[in-house]
């Protein structure tokens, strides 16, 4: 069925100002029509055969678009079995000679559309190709017209002809096969970020066909970055594109929708909490949409969400760059215990900024934060609205999305705050090194504690160098994860370095407790553990030795990216 009708009325007058009709042997076989004072042919000899032909010329699998006057005998033609059939013709003198729109009126498969503007007329057409898509890709418009008609209102038909010959030339080339070869060609949505690095890395080894487009980091869905994107698919023809927490999406949804009238897969790999970045977003919940989170606690609340495609892909590491036997860092680095991060005092710091119309939450984030850090839910909000429901309250009232977000993002860098201090500070009798923030570690450790405290550490350059210096490297993770596990407990073991971290529900999915890896369950624990496996060296080497075996087998950026790959084709192949 067509969806959308428009059949036009008398005030759509047109260019043309007199149509005559030309009968031979009591039927129409050309119309005299007079625009501007000047009187001009619509076919000539042969009238009836000629439109014929401009019928026959439509393309079997494409939408046919009759543009501006006609005698009437294409549509019959082409309306004859039901084909949908689009007419744009704004001509009322043409209609009252030909009758054609009365005696088509009724026709449920013939869209007749008279708006006075081209982009009105492209948008209703493609409006009409979509909704008559089905499951498979829309079939290109295919625009015909009589060669006089072009002269009859050049701006209109004309600029209508060539904008929908350009159209159907983009989509049937936009049309080809996806994952027809038997590896996936993959465009990847590329940013400044940790994981976008080890996700090209990873591709390259396992020979997948990939292009990174950059992603500015503001004017997301600008005319400029969806240009160069097309740009990218015609000339690459990607199976699919992949991007990390949905870098590249703008918050209106329309590259989204964009890439569903492509009939493109987008994959979004999650190493955040995705509901915080979601939240952000409109429209995102596209049937072509994978997602992929770092955390399995996500994967229902997610498909509660709409989305229909969500599996759990945890973090894992780049052999190559985190290995043993590299070059040491310097004689500084060594240490019986350390840890590597940040303090989060910033980050609370400047989520509370964004908070000022939010005094309940502004003087009370402190203690709502220590609950949410001790309960089992995974959910700010969920937690508010039992624990704190006049807080919860006040972040509903807020109306600009952002606020609200800054609010659910302050209680989890709080909770996440409050919780590192307390696991780091308890190596305190240990002679802890601590890199990351220094003066928001300063503020952890106070004055007089026996801790060296360095900057922050590049990921790359420094951190496969510094974990190996370490007897203990200490792994607490981030409140905004409480079943999941971070990128340590794969990158310090696959550098021959010991790690003692916190437990999680996902981690016995990944290792094996006790043999593969060490864990704590609350900050109190850390001081002993640390203290017996600094003591104990043959005891860190046979965890060491065996996490990282598990590692290679099981936790490598190739083997994440062959399963999402793998995914991908599963679903939309």
């Amino acid at each position: 069925m067509v969806k959308e009708q428009n059949i036009p009325d008398e005030s759509a007058v047109g260019s043309v100002s007199e149509a005559a009709a030309v009968v031979i042997d009591g039927r129409v076989a050309d119309l005299r029509l007079t625009v501007g004072g000047k009187a001009w042919r619509l076919w000539g000899r042969d009238g009836v055969a000629r439109e014929e032909a401009l019928a026959a010329s439509a393309p079997a699998g494409a939408l046919p678009v009759l543009l501006g006057p006609n005698l009437g005998r294409a549509l019959e033609l082409l309306a004859a079995d039901g084909r949908p059939v689009a007419v744009v013709d704004r001509e009322a003198a043409v209609w009252r000679a030909t009758g054609a729109r009365e005696r088509f009126a009724a026709c449920a498969n013939v869209l007749w559309l008279d708006a006075a503007a081209p982009q009105d007329i492209l948008a209703a057409l493609e409006r009409w190709r979509e909704g008559l898509a089905g499951a498979g890709f829309p079939p290109p418009l295919t625009p015909l017209m009589a060669p006089a008609v072009r002269r009859v209102a050049p701006a209109f038909y004309g600029a209508l002809y060539d904008a929908l010959t350009a159209s159907a030339g983009f989509w049937t080339r936009v049309a080809y096969p996806r994952f027809a070869a038997a590896k996936p060609r993959v465009l990847f949505l590329d940013r400044p970020y940790f994981l976008c690095t080890e996700i090209k890395d990873a591709l390259a080894r396992l020979e997948i066909p990939f292009a990174a487009l950059p992603v500015p980091l503001e004017d997301r869905g600008s005319t400029a970055f969806v240009e160069e994107l097309l740009r990218r698919v015609l000339d690459f023809r990607p199976d699919f594109l992949l991007t990390v927490n949905h870098f590249g999406l703008d918050r209106e949804g329309r590259l989204a929708e964009l890439l569903d009238r492509l009939r493109l897969p987008l994959a979004s790999w999650f190493v955040d909490n995705p509901h915080l970045i979601l939240s952000r977003y409109a429209g995102l919940a596209r049937p072509r949409t994978a997602l992929f989170t770092w955390d399995a606690d996500n994967v229902a609340s997610l498909r509660a969400q709409g989305y229909a495609h969500v599996r759990y892909l945890p973090l894992a590491t780049d052999p190559r760059r985190f290995r043993p036997g590299r070059e040491p860092g310097p004689p500084e680095w060594r240490a019986d215990v350390s840890f590597v991060g940040d303090s989060m005092r910033r980050a609370v710091t400047e989520n509370l900024k964004r908070c000022g119309n939010a005094p309940l939450l502004a003087s009370g984030y402190v203690a709502a934060a220590a609950g949410f850090g001790a309960s089992g839910e995974r959910s700010v909000e969920r937690f508010l609205d039992a624990a704190h429901p006049d807080i919860a309250a006040e972040l509903r009232a807020l109306t600009a999305p952002e606020e609200r977000l800054a609010g659910e993002a302050l209680i989890t860098w709080e909770a996440t705050r409050q919780y590192r201090w307390r696991c780091v500070t308890a190596l305190a009798g240990l002679s802890p090194l601590v890199a990351g923030d220094a003066e928001g570690w300063a503020a952890a450790f106070g004055p007089g504690a026996d801790a060296r405290l360095l900057g922050r550490l590049d990921y790359y350059a420094d951190l496969p160098r510094f974990y190996p210096l370490s007897a203990v490297s200490l792994n607490c993770t981030s409140r905004q994860m409480k079943g999941a596990v971070n990128q340590r407990v794969f990158d310090v073991p696959a550098c021959g370095g010991f790690v003692l971290t916190d437990r999680r529900e996902q981690l016995e999915r990944l290792f094996e407790p006790g043999r593969e890896v060490v864990t704590y369950a609350t900050p109190e624990e850390i001081p002993e553990l640390a203290a017996r496996f600094i003591r104990d060296a043959a005891a860190r080497d046979r965890v060491s030795r065996a996490a990282r075996a598990r590692i290679l087998a099981e936790h490598t950026y190739e083997q994440r990216l062959a399963a999402l790959c793998a995914a991908m084709r599963e679903d939309f192949g």
